[in-house]
């Protein structure tokens, strides 16, 4: 800026001082200027960093909106509700298409369900725990077993192997998901938990044998009476799998009801049966006594798991009955039955003549009387009047009565993974 010296007068010279001054004020003026300049300049590179980021902001915008778009629904939902600060109250909990906060175990809604996730860890066992050396030594025998009996070791062996990971794959995959009270799926990860022990037994008396693994893992696939049941329940797995299911609808929460019933009902509550009699009547005669006790201890843990499941079953009828109409009724039938007659099948193809104080006439009534009791537990009429259960000894370990009642008379044995004592 202009001094006020800039415009003081001189007595002589007063044009050569106009001059000076003239000339002081252009170059102010060029000067100011240029600092206008300047400023409009860093304001224009100011503006332009803003548009940058902005349009950066944008595309990132877009980019989290088209990952929201391709994530699972489960997600989308998860992330969409906010967190609630209510507490939650019993009555409105319930076992689907529940609102109300999982990660709130308590209040507990369904007491027989924490019961159960107790009772499961309370009688916690390992393949390890059992003895082996005698099944080695009379599997490796020439004449320890007839080939009848050994049929019936390596078939059972190659369902279940491959069961007890169905049943597990569709805990983890889907069931988990979409049963929504928190005692429940505390019950159903100790059960998925129980699922992986029982393969891991499978494959230890497998190894502990020296069995053709091959052979024995790929009967799902090669043996038509084995494939046969493995294909039966995993079209009830198919659809519910799928990340983008939900429930809600009629439509939906009646495949979620149908895949219970299939699995709990028909593929632990009838397609174990029949392998399940035959080990344990061989563990009765002294034949194979490892691979029998691990049976036990398995079948120990599956008849809680029916249990809980029908438990399941029941409730979601209970909170829901426009979904048990006549149409449901008349599938969940349906699908017992067609079960009872794969499991019938499957003991005439491993027992063509009679073995182990047993046959396959004795075994379809067996399956029978099973078949109704499941009939039973879910509300149905029995539907094969008159039939008995052929294996009285078997009452203690297998009879549906005693499933409820094991727990309480013979959990010291079942601690300590010791050896049982057979009746």
């Amino acid at each position: 800026m202009l001094s006020w010296d800039d415009y003081e007068e001189a007595p002589n010279n007063a044009q050569a001082d106009q001059a000076v001054i003239a000339d002081a004020v252009q170059k102010q003026m060029a000067a100011e200027a240029a600092q206008a300049a300047a400023a409009q300049r860093a304001a224009e590179q100011q503006a332009a960093a803003a548009r940058q980021a902005a349009a950066e902001r944008e595309a990132a915008a877009e980019a989290a909106q088209e990952a929201a778009a391709s994530a699972p629904a489960a997600v989308e939902e998860i992330s969409a509700e906010p967190v609630s600060t209510e507490r939650v109250t019993v009555d409105q909990k319930a076992m689907i298409n529940c609102r109300a906060d999982l990660n709130q175990l308590v209040p507990f809604k369904y007491d027989w369900a924490w019961q159960k996730y107790l009772d499961g860890c309370a009688n916690h066992w390992m393949p390890q725990e059992v003895n082996m050396t005698a099944d080695i030594a009379l599997w490796k025998s020439e004449d320890g077993l007839s080939d009848d009996e050994r049929t019936i070791v390596k078939r059972s062996l190659g369902f279940f192997s491959t069961a007890d990971s169905l049943v597990a794959n569709n805990l983890v995959l889907a069931i988990y998901r979409l049963i929504t009270n928190p005692e429940c799926r505390q019950y159903l990860l100790r059960q998925a938990f129980e699922e992986a022990i029982h393969t891991h037994a499978y494959q230890y008396c497998i190894e502990s044998l020296g069995m053709d693994e091959g052979e024995i893992f790929n009967m799902y696939h090669e043996v038509p009476t084995v494939a046969e049941k493995a294909s039966w329940a995993l079209k009830y797995t198919k659809e519910i799998n799928d990340p983008g299911f939900t429930t809600g609808t009629v439509d939906t929460d009646k495949t979620l009801l149908k895949n219970l019933i299939a699995y709990y009902c028909v593929l632990e509550g009838i397609f174990f049966y029949c392998g399940f009699t035959q080990i344990l009547s061989m563990g009765r005669r002294n034949k194979m006594t490892g691979t029998s006790e691990q049976f036990q201890y398995i079948l120990r843990d599956e008849s809680m798991h029916v249990n809980f499941g029908i438990d399941v079953i029941n409730q979601i009828k209970l909170e829901n009955p426009h979904l048990w109409d006549d149409e449901m009724q008349a599938s969940a039938r349906e699908m017992i039955l067609e079960g009872t007659t794969l499991e019938v099948g499957y003991a005439r193809d491993t027992m063509p003549r009679g073995v182990l104080g047993m046959n396959a006439n004795m075994m379809e009534e067996y399956l029978q009387f099973i078949a109704n009791r499941r009939l039973a537990q879910i509300g149905l009429t029995e539907q094969y009047p008159g039939v008995k259960n052929p294996f009285p000894w078997m009452s203690e370990i297998m009879d549906l009565k005693k499933e409820k009642n094991f727990f309480e008379t013979r959990v010291t044995d079942y601690q300590t993974g010791g050896a049982l004592t057979w009746d």
